[in-house]
């Protein structure tokens, strides 16, 4: 617990030194963070050793804040976790949370007591060393932040334009530039006389010529390129007489002098800049290529007064805006050895903000006004407010707010600290009216141009022919913006009988349709047309056959003589039991759809109905299909209402020898109804219970509303008697089917052993049982059945204490179903039997009693 308080003062009195260092140097926000990260470290370190690892404490570390103004995201990966789980009271895993609050690197590890961390050779870094690196991490972070707002900072620190940094090279020689040691000239002479004397300028600035032309070394040290031309002019001009006019003649030899090799010299760049130095440049350099070298002013430097400095005296003073917003490169003079360029330190800079241009930070000098400011941020943007401008100023003591309207911009001076900030416009109209529905030209339009309501209306070319002008709605907004409804009678100003009405702004004029005050009327046309429809539109002056003609015409199963139209009767009576309130008219239209020999056409009304009946005499061929032992088996059509099985067989050529008419079944689709299917379902559910082969049974009888049954007939009769009460009606898609002559007997259900036999004649019931194996225990006797080849079926049947068991024919499928109740147990047995003695005993006393008292 010592060690740890021991900790706790040292991190305590580091970070209250650092803030005071940090007051002086950086300002009082990286002050603040310090002392905040203080208190929550004292917080951190009041919690109890002895807090098992991992666990968080309810102690004042957790919700530790940061002091305003940090941005967490710029911290270090290992102190902003440790700072996230301080505030949510949690800690680093593996450690206390006293610990984790002073490093929560996941290479950290504790020498002598203390939390420390793993530097990259290998030596341990206590936490408040690792808390130090993070914050001037942040600190840098945050440096970098304020430097990109500065105007003029991305342009001269952006590392893509270190070309321009350096002069070029490849110009005409500057005849102004000045001559120094190391320059090479290329001195040329043509004409009458050629010669070539190119010469490096010598450490003491001289040149020196051939032995054979007789002159010595001639000075050239800081004169410009003309000057120095003018003066080897003057020196060779003793041997090349040419080169000036004289008694031997005019001027016929010529000197060029050029510059070749260029020199390099050592310009220094001191004061507040990014980057500052000696640097070795070329002598061609100007001004602007060393602040581009130096990167620019830093965080103090100045971009309006940027110092040259030559022989100790100030040359020529830079204001980079000129550069920057006007593209002039005023007083940028080209760079001698051992000239000095200092940077100043900025007097006040002032940040705008909003809807301008640019928003950065510019700096301003003595006397500039906000106009200026404006100027320097690109000016206002489209949709600024330019009226008044925000202005956040420091005083002595606080902070306080100016609005400067816009006759005060050029005279309003502003100061260092200073925020300008420029809103944006309302997002509203000031002259906006609309007008909608049933006008020409719907949509917003200006009021200066439509005061009126009648301007605004013939604005929007006119009302439309179904415009509804007895009541027209002006939706206005008031000054407390409650919306009111104005309504009048457009009919009568634009007659000049009403006052016209005058308009405001957000005014919104409604003109309603006709139509939309009536309900959509239509025409429907049912029944054998080819097309029937639902919703025709109706339009005035709609005839009957018009409706006919957009259903597609009448099919030729119609009745053209009964094609009805069905009128609704508005204003019925609703008193009257038996009132009218529904009028039918009857017409007999042709094939042409004309209507008969008369020539009236019927108009339709809205919400007629026509109804095309189906003629009773038309019928579509239908057929019926015979299948298996016939002559010629296929389908045949059904050639009259009556015809029967007897006929169908006819038509079929008759029964083949192999026909077993006993077995001969009429298929036909049965439609049911939901009872009657869910009945059927029913049935054939407890069936594929009570069977052991129920499932088959249920796969082959899955029931549907439209489904093919077997109808059992017995066509042995209807062969012996045509037209007998046995010789039933075909119908449409019926299936006469007749099968070969079957030798064999199905058994299933619950017997022994479900098989197939062959039909023996004689066999009875049981004959067939017992060649299944016999009942089992939980056979159903009672309610066996038989169902013929034919789809007929017979049941078990009870005659006293006897089961009557159905006849066996070829064909037959043996079912015998599942007892479904548990079986009786020896002793319910015993006491059912015991009960029924009981009872008959009871009933003979009682009819000897009877007896007795007869005699």
């Amino acid at each position: 617990m010592q060690k740890n308080r021991n900790n706790h003062h040292f991190v305590l009195k580091y970070f209250k030194g650092i803030s005071r260092h940090f007051t002086h140097q950086m300002g009082a926000s990286l002050a603040v963070i310090c002392l905040g990260l203080s208190s929550f470290t004292t917080q951190a370190q009041v919690a109890p050793a002895a807090t098992p690892a991992g666990t968080s404490t309810s102690g004042a570390a957790k919700g530790a804040a940061l002091p305003a103004g940090v941005n967490v995201n710029n911290l270090p990966a290992n102190v902003r976790q440790q700072i996230q789980a301080t505030q949510s009271g949690s800690t680093v895993p593996g450690r206390t949370n006293s610990q984790s609050t002073i490093n929560a690197n996941p290479n950290g590890r504790t020498v002598n007591g203390e939390l420390s961390e793993i530097d990259t050779t290998g030596t341990p870094k206590s936490g408040t060393a690792v808390i130090e690196d993070g914050y001037e991490k942040a600190r840098l972070a945050e440096k970098e932040e304020k430097l990109r707002k500065i105007f003029g900072y991305a342009i001269f620190n952006d590392p893509n334009n270190k070309g321009i940094s350096q002069p070029n090279n490849n110009i005409a020689t500057p005849r102004n530039y000045i001559i120094g040691p190391g320059d090479q000239l290329n001195i040329r002479l043509f004409g009458y006389s050629e010669a070539d004397f190119s010469q490096t300028v010598s450490p003491e600035g001289s040149i020196y010529f051939a032995n054979q032309t007789g002159i010595g070394p001639v000075s050239l040290l800081g004169l410009t390129v003309e000057q120095a031309k003018a003066r080897i002019v003057q020196r060779l001009a003793t041997k090349f007489v040419g080169l000036r006019n004289s008694s031997y003649g005019p001027v016929n030899t010529f000197l060029e002098v050029s510059l070749g090799n260029i020199r390099s010299i050592r310009v220094t760049v001191t004061g507040d800049a990014i980057r500052p130095g000696t640097y070795t440049m070329s002598s061609l350099s100007t001004v602007l290529n060393a602040i581009y070298l130096a990167g620019g002013p830093n965080e103090l430097g100045s971009y309006r007064k940027v110092q040259l400095i030559r022989n100790n005296k100030v040359a020529a003073t830079l204001d980079l805006y000129d550069y920057l917003l006007n593209g002039t490169q005023r007083n940028d003079f080209r760079l001698q050895d051992n000239d000095n360029i200092r940077f100043t330190t900025y007097i006040s800079r002032v940040e705008i903000i909003g809807t301008v241009k640019r928003n950065n930070i510019f700096e301003m000098l003595p006397g500039e006004t906000f106009d200026r400011l404006l100027f320097y941020a690109g000016d206002f943007a489209a949709n600024a407010y330019k009226g008044r401008v925000k202005v956040t100023r420091l005083t002595d003591r606080e902070i306080k707010v100016m609005d400067v309207t816009a006759p005060e911009f050029k005279t309003f001076v502003m100061q260092d600290g200073d925020v300008a900030t420029v809103e944006q416009l309302l997002d509203r109209f000031e002259n906006q009216v609309t007008i909608e529905g049933a006008v020409y030209r719907p949509g917003q339009y200006s009021l200066d141009q439509n005061k009126t309501l009648t301007q605004l209306v013939k604005s929007a070319e006119g009302l439309m022919g179904d415009a509804f002008q007895g009541r027209v709605n002006i939706v206005r907004t008031r000054e407390d913006l409650a919306m009111e409804n104005i309504t009048v009678n457009l009919g009568n100003i634009l007659a000049g009988t009403d006052p016209d009405v005058p308009l405001q702004r957000e005014d919104q004029i409604i003109i309603t349709s006709r139509f939309d005050l009536v309900e959509q009327a239509a025409i429907s046309v049912q029944g054998e047309v080819n097309k029937p429809v639902e919703g025709i539109p109706y339009l005035a002056n709609m005839t009957l056959e018009d409706a006919l003609l957009k259903a597609g015409g009448m099919k030729e199963s119609a009745a053209a003589s009964l094609v009805e139209v069905v009128r609704r009767k508005r204003d019925v009576d609703p008193r009257s039991a038996s009132a009218q309130i529904a009028e039918t008219f009857r017409f007999n239209v042709n094939r042409d759809l004309s209507i008969g020999n008369d020539q009236n056409k019927f108009v339709l009304e809205p919400f007629d109905q026509v109804i095309v009946r189906k003629s009773p005499n038309y019928l579509v061929q239908t057929y019926a299909n015979v299948e298996g032992e016939v002559i010629v088996p296929g389908a045949y059509p059904i050639r009259s209402k009556d015809q029967k099985v007897s006929d169908l067989i006819g038509l079929a050529g008759g029964l083949t020898p192999q026909a077993y008419v006993e077995g001969a079944t009429l298929i036909r689709r049965v439609k049911l109804s939901p009872d009657e299917l869910e009945r059927r379902q029913k049935s054939v559910d407890d069936l594929a219970e009570a069977t052991s082969t129920g499932k088959a049974v249920v796969e082959a009888e899955t029931l549907s509303a439209d489904k093919p049954e077997s109808i059992g007939i017995n066509l042995k009769k209807i062969i012996a008697r045509p037209g007998s009460t046995e010789d039933i009606l075909v119908q449409e898609g019926d299936i006469l089917r007749i099968p070969k002559l079957l030798e064999t007997v199905r058994i299933q259900g619950e017997v022994l052993l479900p098989t197939t036999v062959k039909f023996r004649t004689g066999q009875t019931f049981q004959d067939y049982i017992s060649q299944s194996g016999g009942f089992t225990s939980k056979s159903q006797r009672r309610k066996s059945f038989v169902v013929y080849a034919n789809g007929s079926v017979d049941r078990t049947r009870k005659f006293m204490f006897f089961n009557v068991y159905p006849r066996i024919e070829p064909g037959s499928e043996v079912i015998v179903p599942k007892k479904t109740s548990t079986p009786l147990t020896p002793q319910q047995i015993l006491s059912s039997t015991a009960g029924t003695i009981s009872s008959l005993l009871s009933v003979i006393g009682l009819v000897i009693a009877l007896s007795r008292v007869g005699n």
